[in-house]
């Protein structure tokens, strides 16, 4: 169970590490003055989290190697490779970074014209001005909403025992077969994930206190 936890929070950082990086990127593209651009971020942001992420891991895990040379799905399927691991990485990782870059374009989209004013008349370039006000604002703003994603990317770690993944809940269903003992084992299980989900609240929470806007709403003590 001690490794199955290791893995669980291993998962949850990492694709949240990805999934905020290039939700970030997708989310500031909406805005761009370029439609290709614009057309691009909307289609994978669309596309993306309108997919079950079930079926995605699937799709990463049983059809997307069927595209790649044999020679190359015989490096990545190595057994030293972990790709289990690393197609929920993926998979994950691209589902919530999906649903990061809505909430992203909609905490810009909160920010008035005159934000927007203000920093190009500091002699701002565009590209400045989305990396130093408009985007740090824009997250600012949205932290409760991500703060929600942040705690759904640790449950959603769950499916990964679908596709073979030996994180929580997958080792306490392998406790349940080999003792017999499934209340216990599904309890601990659900304990862990209580246990994980309000450290992030309790983190999460400081984080948002920490850079709440004047203005904006924030949470309550």
């Amino acid at each position: 169970m001690i490794d199955g936890i290791l893995t669980t929070i291993k998962l949850g950082i990492l694709c949240w590490s990805f999934a905020l990086f290039i939700g970030v990127i997708i989310g500031t593209l909406r805005y761009s003055p370029w439609k290709l651009a614009r057309f691009f971020a909307a289609g994978y942001t669309e596309f993306f989290r309108n997919i079950p992420l079930l079926v995605q891991l699937f799709f990463w895990y049983f059809a997307a190697p069927s595209v790649l040379p044999e020679r190359m799905v015989k490096l990545i399927y190595h057994d030293t490779l972990n790709v289990e691991f690393w197609v929920v990485v993926i998979g994950l990782s691209i589902y919530t970074s999906s649903r990061v870059a809505e909430q992203i374009r909609a905490g810009i989209g909160s920010i008035s014209r005159e934000q927007f004013d203000a920093a190009l008349s500091t002699g701002l370039t565009p590209l400045q001005m989305y990396r130093f006000v408009i985007v740090p604002l824009s997250i600012r703003i949205m932290m409760p909403p991500l703060t929600t994603e942040f705690l759904t990317t640790f449950k959603n770690t769950s499916l990964a025992m679908t596709v073979g993944v030996l994180e929580t809940t997958f080792m306490s269903q392998q406790i349940e077969a080999y003792t017999f003992h499934g209340l216990e084992a599904t309890t601990g299980a659900s304990l862990v994930y209580i246990t994980i989900t309000m450290i992030i609240m309790l983190i999460m929470t400081n984080v948002e206190k920490r850079l709440s806007v004047p203005g904006f709403i924030i949470r309550q003590r």
